[in-house]
C-alpha cells in the first residue's frame, strides 16, 4: 500500500483508484461497505481520508475522541487490500473550499478517480455545505460515478464511531468488536516506563495514548502482534490501561504484559487488541496483594484467551 499525504503533485502511476471516502476512524463495519462499494470498477481500490481529523481542526481543545491513531488505521487498511491510501492534509485551504471547488481540484484533477463510495451520512465543502446528492451530480460532471453505502445496523445499533466509543468506555470490548468487525486495537511505540512491573515480576511493554479516546481504565485480557524487530510475531498477555495508582502514575498510558515473553521491545512498534475487561484499576495494600493480584488477573486472562 502507497501512502500519500497530498493531492498534488501525484504521480500518474498513483491516480485513477475508485475510492472510498471519509474518516474511517476506527474502520468499523459500516466504513468496510463503503470500502467494499469502492472494489473494483477497473481501478485500484483507494481510500481518502484526512489527517488531522477535521474535528481536530475545528475544536483543537475537544477531549480526545480518536479510536485510531493513523499508524493504526493505515495498519488496518492494508488488511483490507487496499492499494492507495491518501492522508490529505486538513486544513486553511480544504476547510475553506466550496464544494465544487473540492470535487475540481482535489478528485478530478488532483487524484483522477475513477469511482467514488461515500456512506449515506457523508458532507463535505465548506460548513459542510454538500451531501450525496450533490456529489453524485458534480460527479457526473466531473466524468466519475458515486455509490452511496447505507448506515448499518448491529442488534438494532447502528453502527457509528459513537457507539463504538460508548461501548469501550463502558468496558464492553467485546461489543464494540461486534461494530468494528474486528477487536479494538491500539498501536504505536513501545516506551521505556518507570520499569516497576519488572521489579514486581511482570515486566510490561509501555505504550502511550496520546489523542486517543480512552477504554475504560482497568484490566484486559489482551492479544498482541509484534510489529518490528527481530521478535515480531503473535502472543497473547494481560494489559493495564490507565494511571497505575499504586505508583502515582498521572497520564493514562497501556502497559502489556506478554505471556511466556523474554527480551527487548523498546523502540518497537505493537498492536495490542483489547478482548475482555477483567476489572478496574485499585490501590492496594500493599505490594504482596498487588502480585497476588496481578497473579490471578494472568491466569484469568489465560483462560479467556485459551478459550
Amino acid at each position: 500500500m502507497r501512502i500519500h499525504t497530498h493531492w498534488k503533485g501525484l504521480p500518474e502511476a498513483s491516480k485513477g483508484a475508485s475510492v472510498a471516502m471519509g474518516n474511517f476512524d476506527g474502520v468499523h463495519l459500516g466504513h468496510q461497505s463503503v470500502i467494499n462499494l469502492a472494489r473494483g470498477h477497473g481501478a485500484p481500490l483507494g481510500i481518502i481520508t484526512f489527517e488531522p481529523h477535521p474535528r481536530e481542526y475545528f475544536a483543537p481543545d475537544a477531549p480526545p475522541f480518536r479510536l485510531m491513531n493513523p499508524e493504526a488505521r493505515a495498519n488496518r487498511l492494508e488488511k483490507l487490500g487496499v492499494a492507495e491510501l491518501y492522508e490529505l492534509p486538513f486544513g486553511a485551504e480544504l476547510a475553506g473550499m466550496d464544494p465544487e471547488q473540492f470535487v475540481r481540484e482535489v478528485l478530478a484533477e488532483g487524484l483522477g478517480v475513477a469511482h467514488v463510495a461515500v456512506g449515506g451520512d457523508f458532507r463535505f465543502g465548506k460548513g459542510r455545505a454538500a451531501g450525496t446528492a450533490e456529489l453524485i451530480e458534480m460527479g457526473k460532471a466531473f466524468g466519475f460515478d458515486v455509490t452511496i453505502a447505507p448506515l448499518l445496523h448491529v442488534e438494532g445499533v447502528e453502527v457509528s464511531s459513537t457507539a463504538i466509543r460508548n461501548a469501550l468506555a463502558e468496558g464492553r470490548p467485546g461489543d464494540a468488536a461486534a461494530m468494528l468487525g474486528h477487536l479494538h486495537r491500539l498501536e504505536g511505540e513501545v516506551l521505556h516506563g518507570h520499569k516497576k512491573g519488572r521489579e514486581l515480576g511482570f515486566p510490561t511493554a509501555n505504550m502511550a495514548l496520546d489523542g486517543l479516546h480512552l477504554p475504560r481504565q482497568g484490566v484486559y485480557a489482551v492479544k498482541c502482534d509484534v510489529l518490528t524487530g527481530p521478535q515480531a510475531g503473535s502472543y497473547i498477555g494481560a494489559a493495564n490501561l490507565g494511571i497505575s495508582p499504586m505508583f502515582d502514575g498521572r497520564k493514562p498510558s497501556l502497559e502489556t504484559y506478554i505471556f511466556d515473553f523474554e527480551g527487548d521491545l523498546y523502540g518497537q512498534h505493537m498492536s495490542v487488541a483489547l478482548v475482555e475487561y477483567l476489572r478496574p484499576e485499585g490501590k492496594f495494600d500493599g505490594l504482596d496483594a498487588l502480585v497476588a493480584q496481578m497473579t490471578a488477573d494472568c491466569a484469568r486472562a489465560r483462560e479467556i484467551l485459551s478459550a
